[in-house]
């Protein structure tokens, strides 16, 4: 590939920042916005990334972005497949081929998530990385977006922990051999796929738990039923976890809810009124 062209990169990322509204990623616009569309703040968020950073890549001063980095402010500015592959080129990085795992996220399915106010909901690649949350799932989670998007992964958090602060997963819960074999679902489908094949990696070196389960050789895939969700500050919530398939792009969609009455429910409705705020004691 050649080299970054920084002032086109630049100029790209302006001008799709100008294109989405806080109403279109879900943010409050604010009564003395002055800025049209995101602020280079807003970007960052949702990101994961670090506002100086932004700003260096909008004034066509920052090294070279990785592919990681690409992919995730192609997801935040909402770009469209032939704008995510022009964002690429324009940084020097070939854009993904055929044979990876799809990351970019449909803007129906970014609608979607918007309406649901009332319920956590995620949407997950094909390897159990988080490409895109509601508020709501934040609140219960953590704050995806002040963790890397590379380690943003569901099965890595099981397993090696990852800095998704408020919700604790056990690798030796029943659902564990599920996730193990979503994997190696995911690596028949994607052989070739070098992120997939460091995150396997990963976790065979980093837990012995995932590495007996890998060796078990199952495949699995996400599925539907009630999951503990052991949240830092409110402790365990059962929750029933709906996976609604998008074949197409080979994501999923994962909504969380509790029976009403329950003590799960009246979490859920705590959740919505502080969202990412900690609780006093």
């Amino acid at each position: 590939m050649a080299g970054v062209d920084r002032a086109e990169l630049a100029a790209v990322l302006k001008t799709a920042r100008a294109r989405v509204t806080p109403a279109d990623v879900g943010l409050p616009a604010g009564p003395r916005r002055q800025v049209v569309g995101l602020r280079r703040e807003e970007v960052a968020q949702l990101a994961g990334l670090g506002v100086d950073y932004v700003i260096r890549l909008e004034q066509g001063r920052a090294p070279k972005p990785s592919t990681q980095v690409l992919s995730a402010l192609a997801r935040a500015l909402r770009l469209s497949e032939d704008d995510r592959d022009t964002l690429f080129r324009l940084a020097g990085s070939a854009p993904p081929q055929a044979g990876r795992v799809p990351t970019l996220v449909r803007p129906s399915v970014l609608r979607l998530l918007d309406r649901m106010s009332d319920l956590p909901a995620l949407v997950l690649s094909a390897k159990s990385d988080v490409l895109a949350w509601n508020p709501l799932a934040a609140a219960l989670f953590g704050d995806f977006s002040a963790v890397p998007p590379g380690r943003r992964n569901l099965i890595r958090q099981r397993f090696l922990g990852s800095g998704i602060g408020r919700v604790a997963m056990s690798p030796d819960s029943d659902s564990a051999a599920d996730c193990v074999g979503c994997l190696r679902t995911a690596q028949a489908r994607y052989p070739d796929d070098p992120d997939l094949a460091g995150l396997i990696a990963d976790l065979r070196a980093g837990s012995e738990r995932f590495d007996s389960l890998w060796r078990a050789g199952r495949s699995g895939r996400q599925r539907s039923g009630r999951t503990t969700v052991n949240h830092s500050e409110l402790g365990p919530l059962t929750l029933d976890c709906e996976v609604l398939l998008v074949p197409e792009s080979d994501q999923t969609v994962l909504m969380y809810s509790a029976e009403p009455g329950t003590a799960a429910a009246s979490a859920l409705e705590l959740l919505r009124v502080t969202g990412l705020e900690r609780f006093a004691y």
